[in-house]
């Protein structure tokens, strides 16, 4: 009942700040300056998050952002849900670091593209859910090699993984983490309108060929 009703609104709006605040760390700036690999900004394709890391031929830096930016949105969810009992305030808090990750406000409101945090949140949010996500971007990756498309159909086919009558996923919980994953998906789409427009175009660079 009390996923229907939800908390109060202060309440969810309190948990949204502190969600954004959380998402907008940026990790992939933080950990290549902190180990002298210089600002990842200015390297490759100017993003912060795990791609354009290892572009700095620091595997390790790479895996610690990756890990960092699933972690922080798992993690804001996973907070407010536990202390308010609610799926729908994990889903808010959750989608609020999403946010923050994409837009941060330390970074002039220009972040990453989400995908590591995507990943995170489903697994936070619902297992089974994630690991089908991740499962559809390794086989697309594998099979294509474009992380970037990889990344699309996973985010597309999150929301109709959200509707299987999966044990995890009963009413009414389900209905806020189906909402975050359509959310989500729509904001990773925006996020990657360049990818997209390359790939169309066939000049989206392959995984493991040299970016231009």
């Amino acid at each position: 009942m009390q996923d229907l009703v939800g908390p109060a609104m202060g309440t969810l709006a309190a948990v949204a700040v502190g969600g954004y605040l959380l998402g907008s760390i940026p990790f992939g700036v933080l950990i290549t300056s902190a180990a002298g690999a210089g600002d990842v900004r200015k390297i490759g394709s100017g993003n912060i998050g795990a791609t354009n890391v290892l572009r700095t031929g620091r595997k390790d830096l790479a895996l610690a952002t990756l890990l960092l930016d699933a972690g922080k949105g798992a993690a804001a969810l996973l907070i407010a849900r536990h202390l308010l009992g609610s799926e729908l305030a994990g889903a808010i808090a959750g989608g609020a670091a999403f946010f923050g990750h994409l837009f941060p406000v330390w970074l002039g409101f220009k972040g990453g593209k989400g995908v590591a945090t995507f990943f995170g949140l489903l697994i936070a949010a619902c297992w089974p859910l994630g690991l089908m996500a991740g499962a559809t971007w390794l086989i697309v990756a594998f099979a294509l090699r474009y992380s970037s498309l990889a990344a699309l159909v996973a985010a597309a086919a999150a929301p109709l993984y959200a509707l299987l009558p999966l044990p995890a996923l009963g009413l009414p919980a389900a209905q806020p983490i189906f909402v975050l994953a359509i959310v989500t998906a729509i904001l990773i789409y925006i996020r990657h309108h360049e990818n997209i427009a390359r790939l169309l175009k066939g000049a989206e660079p392959r995984i493991g060929a040299a970016r231009t």
